[in-house]
């Protein structure tokens, strides 16, 4: 299993910050930004990485993450993308370097209180296809920046809508997908959305259209630290309080074999038990694509 953690982008929204510097290169309480993907996948037992990253800035992530051993990491390979052309177009940038295994591909910005590996653990187990993970939301309006699951009575993804006026039920997919080597195809095929990028919505809706699509409802906090200067400093005291990358209980966790809360086929949202207690006075920052 291998890892691939895209961190390119402009990172418009926390100007003027990242005037000077890459946003995953920030701080997030006590390290980078970038340490936190990084850690997730490593404690997931994940040893080869590749980090995918642009701009100006690019250089800097050598000189700050070196070969990787700090971490525990037998490899660390860097890739640079040259223009900001959505999530896919980046993840077709590890094409050689997956090289037919299946991997784990994060957004650099993207940081959760639990771990991921028993969601890794899971994905290792599938025979084919791919693998999202989803976070139950409390407030309908995030979900209309986010890429939301159509659900139906059998607990299986029809559809995910990307950015949806009337969100379909009350689950975003946030920043953490795993694939088959088969995704490679798909991205070949993709074309250009109207804001002239390669869609990661696109590329998990082909794998719903074969059958070959499961996932996994996350509990404890999930947050995207480059969404705004308010939700980054959220994250941090969010971290600085309870921390992240922390072992996970599964014995009540949920995942695509069973029933969600809120499944339904019609697409209209459903009351249901939430995922996990949210976090008393805690952020529900909201997820979006490498900028």
């Amino acid at each position: 299993m291998k890892g691939v953690i895209l961190a390119g982008g402009t990172g418009t929204r926390l100007h003027p910050m990242t005037r000077i510097t890459n946003k995953h290169l920030l701080p997030v309480y006590d390290k980078p930004m970038i340490y936190y993907p990084i850690e997730a996948m490593v404690n997931a037992g994940i040893e080869d990485i590749m980090v995918v990253t642009g701009g100006n800035h690019a250089g800097e992530f050598l000189m700050l993450l070196g070969d990787g051993r700090e971490f525990g990491l037998k490899h660390l390979s860097y890739s640079y993308q040259e223009k900001a052309g959505g999530i896919a177009e980046a993840l077709g940038l590890a094409h050689n370097f997956v090289d037919g295994d299946k991997f784990v591909v994060m957004l650099g910005d993207n940081i959760l209180e639990e771990s991921i590996a028993p969601y890794v653990e899971n994905f290792r187990r599938q025979e084919r296809g791919a693998r999202v993970l989803m976070k139950e939301m409390s407030n309908p309006e995030h979900l209309r920046h986010l890429g939301v699951p159509i659900l139906d009575g059998n607990g299986k993804i029809q559809y995910i809508r990307e950015k949806p006026q009337s969100p379909p039920s009350p689950y975003a997919v946030i920043g953490v997908y795993m694939y088959d080597q088969t995704v490679f195809d798909v991205v070949s095929t993709l074309k250009p959305s109207g804001r002239g990028e390669l869609e990661i919505t696109d590329v998990n809706n082909a794998y719903i259209d074969r059958g070959e699509m499961e996932f996994d409802i996350i509990k404890g906090f999930w947050g995207d630290a480059g969404e705004s200067i308010d939700v980054y400093y959220q994250v941090i005291d969010f971290v600085r309080a309870h921390g992240a990358n922390k072992k996970v209980d599964t014995s009540g966790a949920r995942d695509s074999t069973a029933n969600p809360p809120g499944a339904n086929t019609s697409g209209a949202k459903k009351p249901g038990k939430a995922a996990a207690e949210p976090v008393a006075d805690a952020p529900e920052p909201v997820a979006e694509a490498v900028r």
